[in-house]
């Protein structure tokens, strides 16, 4: 397993959309184990192909160590609740700021596994806020877009500001 170099914001890749996945083979895992690497590394919750520069649509997500990481090739939201839910996020591409986001709070997915078996999960609160997340992120949707415009530039300044200190 190797730690890769995490695309950083405003690098247009983190913008872009990923494609499908429709080879599932060993170098799809050694990917898989890479982000793995990369996510706890950073660290992070989660994290998509595309942060490492990989315009693939591969998440691997863990919000709890008891479970461990889990890997998503080619997820999708199937389903989502009308009750939303308020959480603070960030991204592994814009390290050291975070920003209260609005979301669904109950998702059902459709994914297939490293395999490429289809599956189904559904996820409610900080996973389905995950799942949201870097699904967005796959589409060529930056997390940062949710904001406001006023609290996107207010963000953007204060990550800029902390990365010229370093």
């Amino acid at each position: 397993m190797t730690i890769r170099p995490i695309v950083r914001f405003p690098d247009l890749r983190i913008r872009s959309v990923a494609e499908p996945i429709s080879v599932f083979d060993d170098e799809l895992r050694r990917v898989a184990d890479d982000l793995t690497e990369t996510m706890h590394a950073a660290p992070g919750i989660g994290i998509t192909a595309p942060h490492i520069g990989m315009l693939k649509r591969l998440v691997v997500i863990e919000v709890s160590p008891t479970i461990g990481p889990r890997c998503y090739v080619n997820p999708t939201i199937l389903w989502a609740s009308d009750e939303m839910i308020r959480h603070v996020e960030g991204s592994v591409s814009m390290p050291g700021v975070t920003e209260e986001i609005e979301r669904h709070a109950r998702v059902r997915i459709g994914y297939q596994t490293l395999d490429g078996d289809e599956a189904v999960e559904e996820a409610e609160g900080l996973l389905a806020v995950c799942h949201q997340h870097e699904i967005d992120q796959l589409d060529g949707l930056f997390w940062i877009e949710r904001l406001s415009r006023l609290k996107r530039e207010r963000l953007v300044k204060r990550y800029q500001k902390q990365q010229r200190r370093l």
